[in-house]
């Protein structure tokens, strides 16, 4: 029964989803960008499958029921991140329509007058959709388990979920992608709902709220940072460093600049921004779950937090309810990473192939986009392998990577004086302070509870600055400056 349901609930959506999108993927703005003609609805879902995946589902519950109140971090994330994005998204927004921008990676090549600027933003912004494919894989793999039964050896269903994810984004484009985000908002609200429902009485809880009393009785400081682990780096100071990070680096993802550029209007976007935070009060729940499978002695196959949730439900719930929240979680992966894969072959043919053969039709554009997805989540799943870190922590290391093209984005509304060779600069500066290991020693020294991606981050938008103010002021054109007053 609880494969039948999934089969049901997955097979229906991706048909449904190609239905709605098959005539609007045929050359590269509609596929890429959805033609620039999402209203507030089909944004609102398209926008809104960033909040509700894999990450926020899988990822917090196991979160909290390994480390407690560090998942809180899914509240202060989400809310700061639109607080920006109704500022940066509708100036992405106007950027994309006045310059006929497909990428972001186009957005850097014609703001800074810097074709080659495209290509090293282009190849920063896959790597680290590639580290974000990561969380959806994890996550398929866990569900393919659940749903197939553990005889699946953990690689084969890391392969089975790559298989099927691709299988859905080749055909597809961003029009189905919104409508399979749509879909699976809806039914990741009846599952939330139903399981926060009925958590209590599986666990011995008088209420919902009492299961945060039982998890303190059982596990004194649960609720209070560090968490379960006294010798945990997650203290309150990771939480504010981490929740900024987060915020900074959201709207700077290669596929957000996409989506924002496929809103209809400016409008349409700061309606999002305004109404999509309300989406993080269902982080009380998901946090609430994973408490209730601490508290119920879940214990996931091989202590693998991620699957904290999944083994709780599939031990406490009947088939049929298992089954719904499988094929549900099985679209919170699909549908955000196909929309990650999507971008990161949109990056790869228009802003790395073809600057080198600006010749190429959009016919081969469209088709070399395709294939390059199929090498990238290739080495997603080379990656995804035996990986045993939590789905919060691959977020971060995501996070920390896009983070190198922040200061580059921000300062192009900010500050006229932003040149291309200071973004440069900026992001090796970066990326030095975020990897090499004579700065990771020195940071964890000195700022032992700070999030390494807000360092580097801080250090990037230093020397981005610095250069800048060396160089000659640059002419901004027209059309420029009047992006940069709205």
């Amino acid at each position: 029964m609880t494969l039948a349901i999934a089969l049901v609930i997955v097979l229906g959506t991706v048909a449904g989803a190609l239905a709605f999108g098959r005539r609007a993927s045929s050359d590269m703005t509609n596929w890429a960008v959805g033609g620039r003609r999402f209203g507030t609805w089909l944004f609102w879902f398209m926008n809104a499958g960033e909040v509700y995946t894999t990450f926020a589902v899988l990822g917090i519950s196991g979160y909290a029921w390994a480390l407690g109140a560090p998942a809180y971090l899914a509240f202060t994330s989400v809310s700061l991140s639109y607080a920006i994005g109704y500022w940066l998204m509708p100036k992405i927004w106007r950027a994309g329509r006045r310059d006929d921008l497909l990428t972001q990676a186009d957005f850097f090549a014609s703001h800074y007058s810097a074709r080659w600027l495209g290509v090293v933003t282009a190849v920063v912004g896959i790597a680290a959709l590639v580290v974000y494919v990561q969380i959806q894989l994890v996550s398929l793999s866990l569900i393919v388990r659940l749903t197939l039964g553990t005889a699946v050896a953990p690689a084969l269903a890391v392969v089975i979920g790559a298989v099927l994810m691709l299988a859905f984004v080749v055909l597809a484009g961003l029009r189905s992608a919104a409508f399979s985000a749509g879909i699976k908002d809806i039914l990741m609200v009846v599952v939330v709902v139903v399981l926060a429902a009925t958590a209590a009485g599986k666990v011995g809880a008088a209420s919902p709220l009492d299961i945060f009393r039982l998890a303190e009785e059982q596990h004194p400081g649960i609720g209070k940072f560090p968490g379960l682990d006294p010798a945990s780096p997650t203290t309150s100071v990771w939480l504010m460093t981490s929740a900024l990070n987060v915020a900074l680096g959201n709207w700077v993802f290669p596929h957000l600049f996409q989506v924002s550029y496929s809103a209809k209007s400016a409008t349409s976007i700061r309606r999002n921004a305004i109404w999509q935070p309300l989406y993080s009060l269902a982080y009380f729940f998901i946090i609430m779950l994973g408490f209730a499978a601490l508290v119920a002695k879940t214990e996931p196959e091989g202590g693998d937090l991620n699957g904290a949730l999944l083994q709780f439900v599939a031990d406490k719930f009947p088939a049929w309810l298992v089954g719904l929240v499988a094929g549900t979680a099985f679209l919170l992966a699909l549908a955000p990473g196909s929309v990650l894969l999507l971008t990161s072959g949109s990056l790869f043919a228009r802003n790395i192939v073809r600057p080198f053969r600006p010749g190429l039709s959009d016919r081969a554009t469209l088709l070399l986009s395709r294939v390059s997805m199929v090498v990238f989540a290739g080495i997603a799943v080379w990656l995804t392998i035996g990986q045993q870190k939590s789905l919060v922590d691959i977020l971060l290391s995501a996070y920390s990577a896009i983070g190198m093209l922040a200061p580059g984005v921000f300062l192009a509304f900010l500050w006229r004086r932003t040149s291309a060779v200071a973004v440069l600069l900026g992001i090796a500066a970066g990326f030095v302070a975020l990897l090499a290991p004579f700065a990771k020693d020195f940071w964890a020294a000195r700022l032992p509870d700070w999030e390494p991606g807000l360092i580097a981050l801080a250090v990037n938008t230093v020397v981005v600055a610095g250069v800048s103010l060396a160089r000659p002021r640059r002419e901004t054109p027209a059309g420029e400056r009047e992006a940069v007053a709205h």
